[in-house]
């Protein structure tokens, strides 16, 4: 999948011009880009159209428009989309109350490395975990990790294929399995060569 380049930008008057379309129409493609496993835990999984939203929205809300600027925008993000072999995503552990996600993030400290996916019965496939920089320590979780899964060429063939995906995380105080909808496995199939 090609990663993002300036040119593939809106202006932030074009944007502001075009954005209740645009992000209407993205929102409709994130419907099945997403996974809840369990609850408190939902995968979304990136590509380069949410990824061009994201940066969109970034240099909107930040009003960014020097070229130096929105070249560090999209090296922060383009890392977030796949490139053909692999499946990215934003892991969000989600708590709505303060106290109850203070406690939920050092009680899952590690999460991050214990998420995987499984196409057909091909075997597990665990995340690569915050590459970019690290967002825990021995003491708690972060609310937000980036995950990367590496997919061997069967996973892959299986997938485009229509094979079955599950999402899982099993970690100590947090085990959960989950088929995806054909929907979302479908959506991902589309990011593999």
């Amino acid at each position: 999948m090609d990663k993002l380049k300036p040119q593939d930008l809106l202006s932030l008057e074009e944007y502001h011009k075009h954005r209740g379309d645009f992000r209407t129409r993205v929102l409709a493609h994130k419907r099945h880009r997403q996974v809840a496993v369990g609850p408190n835990v939902t995968l979304y999984f990136e590509d380069r159209l949410t990824m061009q939203y994201q940066v969109q929205e970034m240099l909107r809300a930040e009003r960014i428009f020097e070229t130096e600027a929105i070249a560090e925008e999209l090296a922060a993000y383009n890392p977030l989309i796949p490139d053909g072999s692999n499946l990215k995503a934003t892991m969000m552990l989600e708590y709505p109350e303060v106290e109850e996600r203070r406690v939920a993030l050092e009680k899952l400290a590690g999460i991050e490395h214990a998420v995987y996916l499984e196409v057909a019965a091909l075997g597990r496939v665990f995340a690569y975990a915050d590459e970019d920089l690290p967002r825990s320590n021995d003491s708690k979780t972060s609310a937000v990790h980036f995950l990367r899964f590496e997919l061997d060429d069967a996973m892959r063939a299986q997938l485009k294929s229509g094979g079955p995906l599950r999402v899982g995380v099993d970690h100590a105080q947090f085990a959960h399995e989950v088929a995806a909808s054909a929907a979302v496995a479908k959506a991902l199939a589309a990011d593999l060569v």
